[in-house]
């Protein structure tokens, strides 16, 4: 029997990555044991977006509204409203201190006060066209004691924070937004790619003893670096899997289509593994005779350009300091994404970088009646955005039950309540709730 489910009974949701190669609609819901079911995945070529970037309006509703029609028919679902990721090559990240004074130190720190600070961060002056997209809280101080996570329910004048923020044209943003209008989807909310992904593929114990997420697409590459459980940095690297495949093709004088096939099926990042003799024949042009291709000038071609984005990412991850012992990345490297699965791709990083590296797979979450197919690391920041969208959902459960809940309780309880959990009182939305509304309001202007 099939199941028939609805957006608006709160059990699914779904995630939207827009990326430069695909755009993937992934549908999904949480089952009985807690664990992410997907139950529906569409899929297009991209045809709009360039390095991340949407530079033809049309083309890319078009091949949003093909991914969704496609998951709609997999899952049996009317799709509504949709969590999208942002990337690009436009996004860039800083970090920054702020602090705020707060009028009376005998009452103790609450969500008002961080949510002043973080509004404070918003109003930092950016280079023209430029938005702050996302303020995330580092570590804590109040009144100069250091190292706090968590400085709600504290007492302090004095409240201090570092902020690791990430910034993007504004331009970039809003076609983004235009383009889910267009589709005729509602955008529920909206995440940094990088993060997503990171969701996807690391464990928190990774996350904690430190590690450098590398999620190589199509257009774009996007490091995401964790220590202590905190992100610490952002990049986006303006390479990805398209210009390997630009490399073949000119290098080979081939078509594109013929380019991608070759470095999918025979291509890896390490020239020694191919023996001269190794030759793979490409069907010719028209009734031309065929291309007789040596694999090992095809991997050294690959080699080239892989060692220079692995440079490139490598250079973020010395930037953000990973030789110092407070900042060292216990964890090493974690590559996802398309370009993940390119041959000895792990070992050629270990050798550039000296650090320890696996491939991330989106499993970890997902239900084990999940397909292979869909535990590749091609859908992880797809399988991260879906997380997000779940989320979201059980978050407003979670409201609407205390709702519930709170109406049947006496003032003294639901004060008491609120006196041991300060930051689920019963009207509050969270902070990043509140900026995910803030955020949309911008995108209506558009």
């Amino acid at each position: 029997m099939q199941h028939i489910y609805k957006m608006e009974k709160n059990n699914v949701s779904v995630g939207l990555d827009i990326g430069t190669t695909k755009i993937v609609a992934m549908v999904g819901i949480k089952n009985s044991f807690k664990k992410l079911e997907i139950i529906g995945i569409g899929k297009s070529k991209s045809l709009g977006v360039h390095r991340g970037v949407v530079n033809n309006i049309t083309q890319t509703i078009q091949s949003i509204q093909q991914a969704i029609s496609q998951a709609e028919e997999e899952s049996n679902v009317k799709i509504n409203d949709v969590v999208v990721g942002i990337a690009g090559q436009h996004i860039r990240s800083l970090q920054h201190s702020d602090y705020i004074t707060r009028p009376n130190s005998d009452e103790v720190i609450n969500e008002d006060d961080i949510e002043k600070l973080i509004n404070q961060v918003y109003k930092l002056v950016m280079l023209p066209g430029e938005e702050i997209i996302h303020v995330l809280p580092q570590e804590f101080k109040v009144d100069g004691q250091a190292e706090i996570k968590e400085p709600i329910g504290m007492y302090g004048g004095r409240l201090e924070a570092n902020f690791h923020v990430v910034v993007g044209q504004v331009s970039s943003i809003r076609n983004i937004g235009r383009c889910i209008k267009s589709a005729g989807l509602s955008m529920k909310n909206i995440t940094l790619e990088p993060l997503a992904s990171s969701d996807a593929v690391l464990s928190n114990e990774e996350k904690e003893a430190g590690v450098a997420l590398i999620d190589i697409g199509g257009g774009t590459t996007d490091l995401a670096i964790f220590k202590d459980g905190i992100i610490r940095h952002t990049a986006v690297i303006p390479f990805g899997g398209n210009v390997i495949t630009d490399d073949i093709k000119e290098g080979c004088s081939i078509i594109e289509k013929q380019a991608e096939l070759l470095k999918i099926k025979f291509g890896s990042a390490w020239p020694g593994e191919n023996k001269e003799t190794e030759i793979v024949a490409i069907p010719g042009l028209q009734g031309r005779d065929p291309k007789e291709i040596s694999l090992k000038t095809l991997s050294k071609i690959i080699n080239a350009r892989i060692i220079e984005i692995i440079e490139y990412t490598f250079l973020e991850i010395k930037n953000y300091g990973h030789e110092d012992q407070k900042k060292k990345l216990i964890a090493g490297i974690v590559l996802t994404g398309g370009g993940s699965q390119l041959r000895h791709l792990k070992q050629l990083v270990e050798y550039i970088t000296g650090m320890d590296t696996r491939i991330g797979y989106p499993n970890e979450h997902l239900s084990g009646e999940s397909e292979n197919e869909k535990t590749s690391p091609v859908f992880s920041t797809a399988v991260g955005l879906l997380m997000n969208a779940l989320e979201e959902k059980d978050d407003s459960d979670f409201i609407d039950n205390k709702k519930n809940n709170d109406d049947l309780e006496s003032g003294i309880e639901k004060n008491e309540m609120e006196l041991n959990n300060p930051s689920f009182s019963k009207e509050r939305k969270s902070i990043f709730e509140k900026w995910a509304d803030k955020f949309k309001e911008f995108l209506d202007k558009a």
